[in-house]
């Protein structure tokens, strides 16, 4: 990969993106009201089982097969591949969640360089989509992509329970390091998952995403 790739990649995942991903939790902020996640050992385990049960199986084996159609530019499997990943997202929430993020990155990518989407004819977009899209816009190479991809997932994730947990820096940092080994098998594991095994399902999550749609009092979007 080129220098000038990495730097579209660094610039991918970075916070100020204007995608709107840290407005979200994915059901953390409701695990940790309701005690399901109480300290950084059962926020470890949060985490490590949504990756391992859940990108590695859904978001990175269809990121890589959104990457490929791109690359070929079959944009109608790409739209269909889209509209599988939309229709995967377990609750309203991480639907909304998906699409807003995803449509925000299209709306992004379209006024920096209008060829990056002139052939998407899909009104919803999702994030993972969007993320392959820019990748081979921007010739970032796929292993580094779905790192970048799992990277800002659990960096979003840490930051959701620096503020909810609480959880503090040094403490966040700590975590960081023992969740960052995981991160490489998680996106080989994704990368070379025959097609028709993707699946994903996260009851906990799904369901903790389900009623932080009616917490009383949240800090993140639903």
């Amino acid at each position: 990969m080129t220098s000038m790739a990495q730097l579209q990649l660094m610039r991918l995942v970075s916070p100020s993106l204007p995608v709107g991903g840290f407005a979200y939790s994915q059901g953390l902020e409701y695990a940790i009201e309701n005690g399901w996640v109480n300290n950084p050992q059962q926020l470890k385990s949060w985490i490590s089982g949504c990756l391992e049960a859940g990108l590695a199986c859904l978001d990175i084996p269809m990121l890589a097969a959104l990457y490929q159609a791109c690359k070929a530019q079959d944009f109608a499997k790409f739209e269909s591949l889209n509209l599988e990943l939309i229709a995967s997202r377990e609750t309203l929430e991480l639907e909304l969640e998906d699409v807003q993020m995803g449509n925000a990155l299209r709306t992004l990518l379209s006024q920096l360089d209008e060829s990056f989407t002139a052939s998407l004819s899909q009104e919803s977009m999702s994030w993972t989509s969007m993320f392959a899209l820019a990748g081979v816009h921007w010739q970032v190479a796929l292993d580094e992509l779905a790192d970048g991809y799992l990277w800002t997932w659990l960096e979003n994730q840490l930051a959701v329970a620096g503020k909810t947990l609480p959880l503090g820096q040094t403490a966040c940092q700590k975590l960081l390091s023992e969740l960052l080994p995981l991160l490489p098998p998680a996106r080989e594991s994704g990368l070379t998952l025959p097609f028709d095994q993707i699946s994903g399902s996260l009851p906990a999550l799904s369901l903790a995403s389900a009623l932080h749609e009616t917490q009383y009092c949240r800090l993140f979007r639903s």
